[in-house]
């Protein structure tokens, strides 16, 4: 007995990885895959994970209604046209394109991609031909897909005709790429901001990836102010209708084409709006390992749940007579078995799969051939989420410190880093960066009106004077802290007269909307404090 606890003992300890993505494939097939394949759960949510799935570049999958600008988002991505692109403001990308790196330029049809074992597609085979003659690979040697790949999709069309005649489930072709996916960018048009049913059913399609979703008000550019601020409010409260999450997607708004703004009154605010959103693309590679851990984790939790529901059915079947009938009272009921399973199990309830969906795909099953409940499945799932997850954490920590900084570059990432056309160059603290003169003494002479009247020592106000007048500025005292940490350069308490309208020239930065710098900025040390090189 002793001996048999100790082997057990023994099994219960996390294996050793040498790679997350090693690590995430093994789990995968000797954990999650033997539950998954007893009770049919690639018939109903998706199908199996291949080794491709562990192993490739982050993608950022792109949605959107025709015309919104989705081709010239990539467009303006990588600088430059890829295979198979075509603009237009009629509905012109008609499939799906996966724009990925290559040595030449090139496009790879579906039915040639979904057989290579290299590419992530493989099992978008189950969509059959009247997908796959719609699906193609873009590829050319760009320095932004070494490190990305941008999936494109068929402009979404607004009523009934369009939807029938696609001839495959659009929506369940998103959902698929949408699991296995970094980053989903929806993009709006500011200037005819509709939401379609079909977009509006492709967005509740995407269900359980909210965390992945960005949104986009493109076209930003055409209309004036007052007018934005309305479609902003509108796209938030459609938003809130269809996304049901706590927290407030987050909406970048902008104009990403390089043509002449229309209206470049909001330049500044595109500016910034497009730099948070290139540095949350950015982020995707240092992320990836994360985002795969995360998304095994719950396809670990619907796939046990999963469980429970058809072994609950299998129980309540009969062997012999009145399947049918059986069968129909099971679907009907369908909700209840929903919360018993949920009471009995201590189940959230935002784990379970939709119950319309459910109801019809059971219509077409054996409920017969439903296989019991297999208590050792289920505990290997529960030891990989409660044990093996957490050894994998702490690799990820560790690729993520020992690899080198895995930024996405070129394209459109490098237009604006260096020189005067980066973000907030010359603007805020950084005004008078390229002037021989110190951009402070312009208003010296009226701060130091000021500094005298705050009865200097020496040359020097105390701080606890200096307080009395920075005060006046309300600016929180967080902020004034930080602004005397910058201004007193020589560290003694106290304020000279450079020093002190140093700090006076922060305060202006801040009261004008600019951030202030975590360190000075050499241009803004006062002449007399510059160390003279040697």
């Amino acid at each position: 007995k002793k001996l048999w606890g100790f082997l057990n003992d023994l099994k219960k300890e996390p294996e050793v990885f040498q790679t997350v993505s090693d690590g995430l494939k093994k789990l995968y097939k000797t954990k999650l895959l033997p539950l998954e394949e007893s009770y049919k759960f690639h018939e109903f949510h998706s199908p199996a994970l291949e080794d491709a799935d562990f192993d490739n570049k982050p993608m950022v999958l792109l949605v959107g209604q025709y015309s919104t600008g989705k081709t010239s988002f990539i467009r303006y991505l990588l600088e430059q046209d890829f295979p198979g692109m075509r603009i237009g403001p009629e509905p012109t990308t008609d499939s799906f394109i996966a724009v990925m790196h290559g040595d030449t330029e090139g496009i790879i049809p579906g039915n040639a991609l979904v057989v290579d074992p290299k590419k992530p597609f493989r099992k978008l085979n189950a969509f059959g031909n009247a997908f796959l003659n719609r699906f193609v690979c873009a590829q050319l040697p760009n320095p932004v897909l070494e490190s990305i790949s941008v999936i494109d999709t068929p402009g979404i069309l607004s009523g009934e005709k369009q939807r029938i005649s696609r001839g495959y489930d659009f929506a369940a072709v998103l959902e698929w790429f949408a699991e296995r996916v970094d980053r989903i960018i929806l993009l709006f048009d500011a200037h005819k901001l509709d939401i379609s049913d079909e977009f509006s059913e492709v967005i509740k399609a995407l269900k359980n990836h909210e965390d992945k979703i960005r949104v986009v008000l493109n076209k930003a550019d055409q209309i004036e102010t007052q007018q934005l601020m309305r479609v902003y409010g509108a796209l938030m409260w459609s938003l809130g209708k269809i996304v049901n999450t706590p927290e407030v997607i987050r909406v970048y708004i902008g104009s990403f084409w390089s043509h002449p703004l229309l209206i470049p009154d909001n330049r500044k605010l595109f500016e910034a709006e497009e730099q948070d959103l290139f540095k949350d693309i950015q982020s995707l590679p240092r992320n990836a390992a994360l985002r795969k851990l995360n998304d095994l984790i719950k396809r670990a939790r619907l796939a046990k749940v999963h469980a429970y529901i058809i072994s609950s059915l299998k129980k309540e079947m009969p062997s012999v007579f009145g399947k049918e009938n059986k069968k129909k009272e099971l679907i009907g009921s369908l909700g209840e078995i929903y919360s018993r399973i949920e009471r009995e199990h201590q189940i959230s309830p935002g784990d379970f799969p939709n119950l319309k969906k459910m109801q019809d795909q059971l219509q077409a099953q054996d409920l017969t051939k439903f296989q019991p409940l297999k208590p050792k499945l289920l505990e290997a799932v529960d030891d990989m989420l409660a044990n093996d997850i957490a050894g994998l954490m702490v690799l990820v920590r560790q690729e993520e410190t020992q690899r080198p900084n895995p930024v996405v570059k070129g394209g459109a990432f490098d237009g604006t880093l260096d020189g005067p056309f980066g973000h907030g160059y010359g603007e805020g603290a950084g005004e008078g960066i390229d002037e021989a003169e110190w951009v402070v003494s312009r208003d010296k002479p009226a701060y130091d009106e000021i500094f005298y009247t705050l009865s200097p020592v020496n040359g020097k106000v105390t701080g606890a004077n200096a307080k009395k007048e920075m005060v006046k500025s309300k600016l929180p005292n967080t902020v004034l802290g930080k602004i005397w940490k910058l201004a007193d350069i020589d560290k003694d308490g106290m304020l000279d007269d450079e020093e002190f309208a140093l700090a006076n020239h922060l305060i202006k930065v801040k009261l004008e909307g600019h951030e202030l710098p975590s360190d000075l900025p050499p241009h803004l040390v006062p002449p007399s404090k510059r160390k003279i090189p040697e």
